[in-house]
C-alpha cells in the first residue's frame, strides 16, 4: 500500500515539474510579436510598427518596411524587466515611427522581419490617412481643480550620446584602402530621450560635404539603420551605423573630412511632472564630428609603379584538363583574390612564346562588402593552344604585379605549376599554314582578268632592255677600278 502511495506521489510530481518545465520553457521561446499602429490617423499623426523580443538578447534586427505615401522618421527603443514569484524576465521594443505625406488610403502590403537571423511573416494592413488635426494642449485637470494654472517648467536633461567618423587606418598609400564609418552613439547610462530628425534629407547633404573628390569609393549601402550593442573603453553604447564606405585615394593629397553637423530631436521633461498632461517637450540638438584627415604615401619607385594594384592578394588558377596535348586547346583560370580595389585590377602581363597561343581573356569579377571591409576576386579565364612539347612553368608566361601595403613591397602572383605538354610539334605546321594562307590573300589581291599578248611582248622587251642598259653602266664601273 504504501508503495502505491509513493508511486502515485511520484507520478504526481512527476507531473508538476513537467508543467512547470513547460511553462517555464514556454515563457522562454516566445515568438517575437509585431504590433501595427492604427490604420486611422490624421496628417499630422503618425503610423508605427513595433516589435517586442521577450525573454531574448537582440543582436540583430530588421525589415521595418517603407510604406508608400510614406517617410520613416526614426526608432525608438523600450526595455523593461518584472519580477515575479523570483522568476525574471524582460521585454525590448523597437517602434518604427512613419509620417505621412499625403491625405489618402495606402496599402502596406504582408511584409518580412528579422530577429537575430531568423525571418517570420507579418499581414499587411489598409492605412487611411485624413485631415489634418488641430493639436489641442493637454490640461491637468487637478491643476484646474486646485486653481494652479501656472505654464509648466520643462528642463534640458544631459545626454551622453555623440555623433562620430571614424576611420580604420589614418595613413595609407595611393590605391590602399580604407573604411569609413558615420555613426551616431548612445550610452547605455543615457537619460535623455532623442530621436533622429529628417534623417533622409539631413544624410543626403552631410554625404555630398563627406565624400572626397581624390578617391575612388565602394558604398556599403546602409538602406535601413540597425542599433548594434559595442564597448568603447569599458562603456556600452548601442551604436546606429548611417553611413559606410571603403575609398581608395587616386593621388597622393591628403584626404580631408569635414566637421559634420546632424540634428537630433531631443526631448525636455517637466520639471514638476503631473500625474495628467504632457510632462516632455520636443526640442532640438545638434551634434557634430570631429574634422579628420588620412595622409597619403606615395608608392615606392617601381617602373610600374603608376600601374600596380595596392593590396593583400592572392592567386588561384584552374585548368580545364589535366592531359595537354600539342595542338589541343584548354581553358586556363588566373583568378586574383583579395582586400584591393578589385574593380582597378589590370590584366595580368603575358610574355611572348613560340611554345604557346595564349588569347585574350574573358574577364569575370565580383565585390563583396561586408563587417570587415571590401573583399573581391577578378577572373581571367585564358583559351590556350600548346604548339612544343615538353614540360613548361605556366608562371613563365602569365605573371601579375602589386604593392602589398602590409609588407611595403612589390610582389607578384604567377603559377608555380608545371605543364607536361605530349605530342608532335606543331610550330613548323603552324608557319606553314600561315605561309599559305598568305599566299591565298596575294592570290585574291589580283585581277583574274585577260591581258592582251601584244601588250605583254612590249612588256617584256622594255624590261629585257632595261636590265641590259643596268648590266653595262655596271660593267664600266667594274672596268674602270
Amino acid at each position: 500500500m504504501n508503495k502505491i502511495i509513493t508511486l502515485h506521489r511520484m507520478k504526481n510530481y512527476t507531473k508538476i515539474v513537467f508543467i512547470l518545465l513547460f511553462v517555464y520553457l514556454e515563457a522562454f521561446s516566445q515568438e517575437p510579436v509585431v504590433r501595427l499602429g492604427n490604420p486611422n490617423i490624421a496628417l499630422n499623426e503618425a503610423f508605427t510598427i513595433s516589435l517586442t523580443v521577450n525573454n531574448e538578447q537582440v543582436k540583430s534586427y530588421g525589415g521595418f518596411p517603407e510604406i508608400p505615401g510614406f517617410q520613416k522618421r526614426g526608432i525608438s527603443t523600450q526595455s523593461s524587466t518584472n519580477i515575479i514569484n523570483g522568476q525574471m524576465s524582460f521585454s525590448q521594443s523597437y517602434i518604427q515611427n512613419y509620417a505621412p505625406t499625403k491625405k489618402g488610403k495606402f496599402r502596406l502590403p504582408n511584409f518580412n522581419m528579422e530577429v537575430n537571423g531568423k525571418r517570420f511573416q507579418v499581414n499587411g494592413t489598409i492605412i487611411n490617412v485624413g485631415e489634418a488635426k488641430q493639436q489641442q494642449p493637454q490640461n491637468d485637470p487637478f491643476a484646474d481643480f486646485f486653481g494652479n494654472r501656472a505654464p509648466k517648467e520643462f528642463v534640458d536633461v544631459k545626454e551622453d550620446a555623440f555623433f562620430a567618423l571614424n576611420t580604420n587606418k589614418d595613413k595609407v598609400y595611393i590605391g590602399e584602402g580604407f573604411t569609413a564609418t558615420l555613426a551616431f552613439y548612445i550610452s547605455e547610462s543615457n537619460r535623455a530621450q532623442m530621436n533622429f530628425h529628417d534623417l533622409g534629407k539631413q544624410m543626403q547633404d552631410i554625404i555630398k560635404k563627406l565624400k572626397p573628390y581624390n578617391c575612388w569609393e565602394e558604398n556599403f549601402g546602409i538602406e535601413e539603420i540597425q542599433p548594434e550593442q559595442i564597448t568603447i573603453g569599458n562603456k556600452r553604447y548601442t551604436e546606429y551605423k548611417l553611413y559606410r564606405a571603403t575609398y581608395y585615394p587616386l593621388n597622393k593629397e591628403s584626404v580631408r573630412f569635414a566637421a559634420l553637423p546632424l540634428t537630433m530631436i531631443k526631448y525636455k521633461v517637466a520639471k514638476n511632472p503631473s500625474f495628467f498632461g504632457n510632462n516632455m517637450q520636443q526640442d532640438f540638438k545638434v551634434f557634430t564630428t570631429k574634422a579628420k584627415t588620412i595622409q597619403v604615401k606615395e608608392l615606392p619607385p617601381h617602373p610600374l609603379k603608376d600601374n600596380v594594384s595596392v593590396g593583400n592578394f592572392k592567386l588561384e588558377e584552374q585548368f580545364s584538363t589535366k592531359k595537354m596535348n600539342t595542338g589541343k586547346s584548354f581553358n586556363y583560370q588566373f583568378k586574383i583574390i583579395g582586400d584591393g580595389n578589385t574593380a582597378s585590377i589590370k590584366e595580368p602581363l603575358l610574355k611572348e612564346s613560340k611554345i604557346f597561343d595564349i588569347y585574350p581573356p574573358n574577364v569575370y569579377q565580383n565585390i563583396n562588402k561586408s563587417g570587415t571591409g571590401v573583399t573581391g576576386t577578378k577572373n581571367y579565364n585564358y583559351f590556350v593552344v600548346p604548339k612544343e612539347p615538353g614540360k613548361e612553368k605556366m608562371g613563365d608566361y602569365i605573371f601579375w604585379i602589386y604593392f602589398n601595403p602590409k609588407t611595403a613591397k612589390y610582389d607578384t602572383l604567377k603559377s608555380k605549376i608545371i605543364l607536361d605538354i605530349k605530342g608532335e610539334s606543331t610550330l613548323n605546321t603552324a608557319v606553314a599554314s600561315s605561309d599559305f594562307n598568305g599566299f591565298l590573300d596575294l592570290i585574291s589581291k589580283y585581277d583574274n582578268k585577260q591581258i592582251n599578248a601584244d601588250k605583254s611582248t612590249y612588256v617584256k622587251m622594255g624590261s629585257t632592255l632595261f636590265l641590259f642598259l643596268i648590266f653595262v653602266i655596271t660593267l664600266l664601273v667594274v672596268t674602270k677600278k
